[in-house]
């Protein structure tokens, strides 16, 4: 059987072009399986993978007060 791999944080935002602290505010919103050992998060290959195929769209997500009807 095949070791799963596993890797980091920093790993996944390079890959994902994300930032750190983005990475680990999609694990914590429950986008990006990952587990938390001790004070890091380990994210399988897999998952990684398949989170890239993802359709996601391209800049900075909107926040809460952001979101204002322009037609008005």
């Amino acid at each position: 059987m095949a070791a799963m791999e596993i890797v980091g944080v920093t790993v996944a935002a390079r890959e994902l072009k994300l930032s750190t602290s983005r990475v680990r505010e999609l694990i914590q919103l429950g986008k990006l399986p990952a587990q938390k050992i001790g004070r890091e998060y380990a994210i399988t290959r897999e998952d990684l993978e398949a989170f890239k195929l993802i359709a996601r769209p391209v800049g900075r997500p909107p926040k809460e007060h952001d979101t204002v009807d322009c037609n008005e």
